[in-house]
């Protein structure tokens, strides 16, 4: 039976339609991933399926007591309470139903307040059962909360796995997850995607990281046009099926459109030569215009440029021997780089290693305790930071990029700031909306087309993908590839990474910044663990696993035993074969006509698949374990 079903949904805001009689259903056991352009509705259906926003139109059945829960897209505020009262929140309906059922426990008894009683004792069952404070110290051993610690006291990374503690301790049916890796680096993100792929229930997210979204969904739900349109298996299968589908509606449009060219002849040679017409063939006509203006009104692709001046010299950057520290940490340690024209250089690490701090000493911002740093020549410098993003929220999306002119300079040609705008894709109307209105994606956009427009020959990025969807994360890709000046990534997204700088500088476990020749993947194929700048804020994952490392050393500081060399010898064979059968259950739920079959039918099929993947991920931490004994 679904969880969720959803029949001839519609909303609007103002005259903007999201969903238009759109049906969506969720099943037991799914890993579900929303995607869609930045102000599609994507984060309006999930308030739909809390019941934060009630549609226009529509019907929503669900299953009876369904438990949902939600991880917010914000990160909870530093304020002074508990981690341990903030989880216990996550509870508040689990000890609602207890006090409804001690209260009803206490009158006499029909046959209806049986049956009453008996309903709140099974809800009280499925949600955990009846010791709410041992429910709460489980999720908090589990994710190895800081139980009796402020939210105040800690750090982002922490506070969002206070938040995940939250959304979990009610065991919920259903996991709704709204851009869950914004705000975390690298080996949070890892640790993030282990739990939620063990996770028993169903999930429903939104993400633009391309490599979470690969290895989480076992399907793919689009809203486009208003619509909801399902494809099944991963993001992969959905980009072949979707390009399948790009091509296909390519030849309908074309062999519609010589139709309607077809019909527009006839109807004029038909009110030259004849009196009456056929009046059903020129409804139909009529009935064809209706569709073409429809499809004219689709929004294409975004075409971004990025403005480059005339070339610096050779020589961009050299830091000489530079150290700094902050708040008594040494951040940066004796570290000599030489940047010249044409780099393309990525900065990987933790949160709070100083990634940031370095772009600012490397462009002259601060002054590093030790060392020198040299700016080249003719340089023009085009910064988007973290941190001060500034925008005039009072103020329309066009005088924002414009500066209040009607026109830029772009290319040495002068194009008015609406035409530039729908590049961005903000149409015309959309491009005098005030900022303040804007959802996170579209201010996003908004930072890049006015960062876009000012020429530059060395461009630096400091976090550039947060909350971008992900059509246009890989027009941005497409531009940057094409960027012919001087270029340093800093970011978390790790596909955007592999596919954009040649080069990276990683803040490692030793303290030492290291350069690596290629992307993210490259790195953690020869690298060592990643920098961690507070115990406290980088849960362990397989890129820095301190604790795997440490228990390691404990169990064998030499040699394997006998039994340990046999188990090592066996896993790669073991991992080989789960990997076939994955691949095997994948294939099978990428056939479109998997989700049409009954539930008996498709349920084994996606309860196998999960037992094989967790299978498989035992299997590849405790080889990792077995090999570092080993050494």
């Amino acid at each position: 039976m679904s969880l969720i079903r959803l029949d001839d949904i519609s909303i609007e805001f103002g005259d903007v339609p999201l969903l238009t009689r759109a049906s969506f259903t969720v099943e037991p056991g799914e890993r579900i991933c929303l995607i869609g352009r930045n102000g599609a509705g994507k984060s309006t259906l999930l308030k739909i399926i809390t019941g934060q926003i009630t549609p226009d139109s529509g019907e929503i059945h669900y299953q009876q007591h369904l438990r949902i829960s939600q991880l917010e897209q914000a990160l909870p505020g530093a304020i002074e309470r508990k981690v341990s009262d903030v989880v216990r929140e996550g509870l508040s309906e689990q000890q609602t139903l207890i006090d409804q059922f001690n209260e009803l426990s206490q009158q006499s008894m029909d046959k209806q307040g049986l049956k009453e009683l008996e309903q709140l004792q099974a809800q009280i069952d499925a949600g955990g059962g009846w010791q709410v404070d041992k429910q709460v110290e489980t999720i908090i051993s589990q994710l190895d909360l800081p139980a009796d610690k402020t939210l105040a006291e800690l750090s982002g990374g922490w506070r969002r796995r206070v938040a995940l503690g939250k959304a979990l301790v009610s065991n919920p049916d259903l996991l709704l997850l709204d851009e869950p890796t914004n705000h975390l680096d690298i080996s949070t993100i890892e640790w993030l995607e282990h739990k939620v792929r063990g996770y028993q229930g169903s999930v429903i997210f939104i993400t633009h990281d391309r490599s979470f979204l690969q290895k989480l969904a076992t399907r793919i739900v689009e809203i486009e046009l208003g619509n909801l349109i399902s494809w099944p298996g991963s993001f992969q299968n959905y980009l072949k099926l979707k390009e399948q589908a790009i091509e296909e509606e390519t030849t309908r449009n074309a062999l519609f459109d010589k139709r309607l060219a077809e019909e527009e002849v006839w109807i004029r040679q038909g009110i030259k030569a004849r009196r009456t017409r056929n009046e059903g063939r020129v409804r139909a006509l009529e009935a064809m215009r209706v569709q073409r203006e429809q499809r004219a009104k689709r929004q294409g692709k975004a075409k971004i440029s990025v403005e480059t001046s005339e070339q610096s010299g050779r020589k961009v950057i050299e830091a000489r021997s530079i150290s700094h520290s902050y708040s008594g940490q040494q951040l940066i340690n004796n570290i000599k780089i030489k940047i010249r024209r044409g780099d393309r250089i990525g900065l990987i690490g933790n949160n709070g290693v100083g990634k940031s701090t370095l772009l600012k000493i490397l462009l002259g911002h601060i002054e590093p305790d030790e060392g020198s740093v040299k700016l080249g020549t003719n340089l023009e410098i085009g910064y988007f930071d973290q941190i001060h993003r500034e925008l005039e929220t009072d103020k329309t999306i066009a005088e924002n990029v414009g500066n209040g002119k009607e026109y830029i300079k772009i290319n040495g040609k002068d194009r008015h700031i609406i035409g530039y705008l729908r590049n961005f894709l903000f149409a015309p109307k959309r491009a005098m909306t005030p900022v303040s209105a804007l959802s996170g994606g579209e201010r996003n956009r908004v930072l890049l087309a006015k960062l876009f427009s000012q020429p530059s020959n060395l461009l630096i990025l400091d976090e550039p993908t947060n909350d971008l969807d992900v059509e246009m994360l890989e027009v941005l890709e497409e531009q940057l590839i094409q960027y012919q000046g001087t270029l340093i990534i800093v970011s978390h997204d790790r596909e955007f990474l592999d596919n954009v700088v040649t080069s990276v500088l990683v803040f490692e476990e030793d303290g030492q910044i290291q350069e690596y020749i290629g992307g993210f993947s490259d790195w953690a194929k020869r690298g060592k663990g990643l920098k961690i700048a507070d115990t406290q804020d980088h849960p362990s994952g397989h890129i820095v696993d301190s604790d795997m490392t440490n228990n390691a050393q404990k169990k064998d500081q030499g040699k394997l035993s006998y039994k340990y060399q046999r188990e090592l010898d066996a896993l790669p064979a073991l991992i080989d074969q789960l990997e076939k059968d994955i691949a095997t259950l994948e294939e099978k739920t990428a056939n479109p006509d998997f989700y049409n079959k009954d539930y008996s039918e498709t349920q084994p099929v996606l309860d196998e698949l999960g037992e094989k993947q967790k299978a498989l991920d035992t299997a590849a931490e405790r080889w990792i374990e077995l090999e570092e004994m080993k050494a």
